[in-house]
């Protein structure tokens, strides 16, 4: 990626790791906050609250129990559904 943001915007590949590194990192710090992230054309980065809920070891079958946790949603754009999908 770092080499791709390099040569389409000329700019050294060092300017480029840290444009990358701070578009991340400013994404992460908004979701943290509960804040949503939109990128027109791309898509919309949000934070999701998960249930806490049952479940099972894979390796034994026991039953356990999975914890409540926020997780990242993404949910692709318009521009974006049409490009991968070449309409």
């Amino acid at each position: 990626m770092i080499n791709h943001i390099s040569e389409d915007a000329d700019i050294s590949k060092a300017a480029a790791a840290r444009a990358l590194n701070s578009f991340i990192d400013n994404i992460g710090k908004s979701i943290t906050k509960g804040q949503t992230v939109s990128l027109i054309g791309f898509g919309t980065f949000s934070q999701k609250k998960r249930a806490a809920r049952a479940g099972r070891n894979p390796q034994t079958g026991v039953a356990i129990k999975i914890a409540a946790a926020k997780v990242v949603k993404f949910t692709p754009g318009k521009a974006l559904k049409d490009r991968v999908n070449k309409r």
